[in-house]
């Protein structure tokens, strides 16, 4: 599917009353997903564990 025709889809499933700030919102969340998508076929993603790590240096105290 087209990336023009899932923002259509998407956009046909908001309620009748969204704004253009929900419809900006919903189309930067797929746009996101398409990217992460992309970057998964394209092999640039860090295995769980390099990912935990990384987590655990980010999350603690400095020192």
């Amino acid at each position: 599917m087209s990336d023009k025709q899932a923002a259509l889809e998407a956009i046909q499933r908001l309620p009748e009353r969204a704004s253009f700030d929900d419809i900006a919102k919903e189309i930067e969340f797929l746009a996101g997903l398409r990217t992460a998508e992309d970057q998964v076929q394209r092999g640039q993603v860090l295995p769980l564990e390099q990912l935990e790590r990384n987590l655990e240096q980010w999350l603690s105290p400095s020192s």
